[in-house]
């Protein structure tokens, strides 16, 4: 808010209102909107618009914000969709994401921020290590043998297990977990947040790359089995069904290898998933500049 102010007076501006793609507290609660009538200043929180229409969402917060502020100071007057108002004083005005659905929102809208396609194309290191994984596993015979003697749950396992591997080893080796240094409740639910936030977003970029795989490894298979070299070695015929199940179980094998591959990965790839990562620059640049110059 002290950012804004300096903003605003170096501007000559009446009102200003300020977008953040952080997730904004008080209280140990989530807020939407901060406003200030005296100054005519309003911080916007995206996150606690969702993930869904958020440009529409989005304007029409804005558009809530000016009248607000520009209208007489009333709490219930203008207030912004799905928030509850949260007085903090004469001039000032805090709207709260309250319940299981606002923490909801507030964490599919922090994924969405972190644009979790972005993460795939960084992992250039990592897909080429599963391909070649895949390549040589899909004409592996021991494979062959394992994959038609798997059963669907089993795959399912095996699916659940690799992307979990692969997950977690994303965090762990590019330092994404946040690890809060201060013991208060708003600390260790901030941190919660955060880290919900990194999970689902590597998450969703691991998934996309293992469907990927299980493509790329589906048509490597019909160009280069053969019929009866397979059913020698499985006694199976080879069917659609079984270019299915191997394709299925090569992608599991060639996203743990994949996992080994992200170690080469740069940190600046893959650290845009972490919040903390992100808020914590952020806060070394308020510092350097010791707010003299408005930051973008």
């Amino acid at each position: 808010m002290r950012r804004i102010m300096d903003r605003g007076s170096a501007e000559n501006w009446d009102i200003v209102v300020a977008l953040t793609d952080l997730p904004l507290h008080s209280q140990g609660r989530r807020l939407a909107v901060n406003l200030n009538h005296e100054h005519g200043l309003a911080l916007l929180s995206l996150p606690s618009l969702g993930g869904l229409r958020l440009q529409t969402r989005a304007r029409q917060a804005v558009e809530e914000a000016v009248l607000g502020l520009a209208g007489p100071h009333t709490t219930g007057a203008e207030e912004p969709p799905r928030s509850q108002p949260l007085e903090k004083g004469p001039d000032e005005l805090r709207y709260v994401v309250g319940g299981p659905r606002g923490y909801l929102r507030v964490l599919v809208g922090m994924v969405r921020a972190n644009r979790p396609w972005r993460l795939v194309p960084g992992l250039s290191k990592a897909l080429a290590a599963a391909l070649a994984t895949g390549a040589v596993a899909t004409v592996n015979s021991t494979v062959w043998s394992l994959a038609a003697s798997l059963s669907t749950p089993r795959l399912v396992i095996a699916m659940v297990g690799s992307v979990a591997i692969m997950i977690g080893w994303l965090i762990v080796d590019a330092e994404l977990w946040h690890r809060s240094a201060e013991r208060s409740p708003e600390a260790r639910q901030r941190a919660r947040l955060y880290n919900a936030s990194t999970v689902m977003t590597v998450g969703i970029g691991v998934l996309v790359c293992y469907v990927g795989l299980l493509v790329i490894n589906w048509v490597w298979a019909l160009f280069i089995l053969n019929d009866q070299v397979f059913a020698s070695v499985t006694r199976s015929p080879l069917h659609a069904d079984e270019y299915w199940t191997l394709s299925w179980f090569v992608a599991s094998v060639a996203t743990v290898g994949g996992a080994l591959g992200s170690g080469l990965e740069s940190d600046e790839a893959i650290r845009a998933a972490a919040y903390s990562k992100r808020e914590q620059e952020r806060r070394r640049t308020l510092q350097d500049d010791h707010g003299d110059k408005p930051s973008k």
